[in-house]
């Protein structure tokens, strides 16, 4: 397993229940990858960890197979390519060590997207994880008054973790004409007062030698700035939760046939029902095989484990049974107006899979 994140972690899970022995890589210091720095409760279902939050359940995760002796953690350890010989290079303490898996498991997440406008590069500007790590891992207040750029899940939740630190949210701007995230978060922080501007943007960020103020703009139906409707807003910090970008760069190295499928979050490998890629023996799993919820990741986790494990010749009783449960569960997650988007990324994905043999 190349991350230990939640797909990660689950995949492990999965493979390990069908008898295969696993070595999970991940270049953090412990297991859970995202979930580490989530204190906010999960909702949906029992089985996606409905009242638990992020940072417990990635201890609840990695401690099913943390004394496994079938299970193998490499952690402090960065994967750094695929080789001809099916090898992989890993990184641990300045020295290069190689690797050979008869199947991987590729759940290494996602990067931050930026926004390009003047003084995007003053300190005190921010993507949402760094300010997620900052305050969740290590305890620090990334400033005093905050504007999120952002009102999907993320900075919706990032916004209401900063008020529960103590830090002002003097507004959530969002380019939409819609919140993009959930409702039950919107209104968390609506509630205490903090305004949502939609169809609105950061137009500039000021400051001498850090951030002193920021510029926000209205935008048209066509998206452009609508002229004389600037507001100016007293921050040191602007935190930019504006999406995530599938992390394929190991994918592009192994040669595995991608495509640009923006309802997924950009470019993603095309793959089949059982998350194997065009090429065999490599299974994409979370917000590498397209940007969804950590629910949604866990659960492709779990099929690709199963399915990587049981092409290896590794059978279990309840194989078929699990598989159709995790799949039931992902459809299930996937249904609704806020599915809709990921439902018709993966009917592209899987339309160009089939035109290239990808998908049967």
């Amino acid at each position: 397993m190349i991350g230990a994140g939640p797909a990660g972690l689950c995949a492990a899970i999965a493979a390990r229940d069908m008898g295969a022995r696993v070595t999970c890589v991940d270049s953090g210091d412990r297991p859970g990858g995202q979930l580490v720095k989530q204190t906010h409760k999960f909702f949906g279902s029992r089985a996606e960890f409905a009242g638990k939050r992020g940072i417990d359940i990635a201890g609840m995760l990695a401690d099913r197979i943390r004394d496994d002796p079938m299970v193998e953690f490499m952690l402090d350890s960065t994967v750094i390519g695929f080789y001809d010989d099916g090898a992989i290079g890993i990184e641990h303490n300045d020295a290069l060590t190689f690797l050979r898996g008869e199947r991987i498991v590729c759940a290494t997440g996602a990067s931050e997207r930026m926004l390009a406008f003047p003084g995007n590069d003053l300190p005190g500007v921010y993507g949402a994880g760094a300010v997620q790590t900052l305050m969740n891992v290590y305890g620090v207040r990334p400033g005093k008054a905050v504007l999120m750029v952002g009102a999907g899940n993320i900075g919706l939740i990032v916004s209401y973790q900063l008020l529960q630190a103590g830090v002002e949210v003097v507004a959530v701007v969002e380019a939409m004409p819609q919140v993009g995230g959930y409702d039950v978060h919107a209104r968390k922080i609506q509630r205490v007062g903090v305004p949502i501007l939609t169809s609105h943007t950061v137009k500039a960020v000021h400051g001498t030698r850090v951030v002193e103020g920021a510029t926000v703009v209205a935008l048209g139906s066509d998206f452009r700035p609508i002229p004389a409707t600037e507001e100016y807003f007293h921050v040191d910090t602007v935190c930019l939760a504006v999406g995530l970008t599938p992390l394929a760069d190991l994918l592009w190295q192994a040669g595995c046939k991608m495509a640009y499928v923006p309802e997924l979050g950009g470019h993603v490998a095309l793959r089949g029902e059982d998350y194997e890629t065009s090429r065999r023996g490599i299974y994409v799993a979370g917000d590498l095989a397209g940007i969804e919820e950590a629910s949604s990741a866990m659960i492709e986790g779990t099929i690709a484990g199963l399915s990587a494990a049981q092409s290896l010749g590794h059978e279990a009783p309840d194989f078929e049974e699990r598989l159709a449960t995790a799949r039931a569960e992902l459809a299930a997650l996937r249904s609704g107006p806020k599915g809709q988007k990921v439902r018709l990324g993966i009917e592209r994905l899987m339309r160009l899979g089939r035109e290239v043999g990808v998908v049967a």
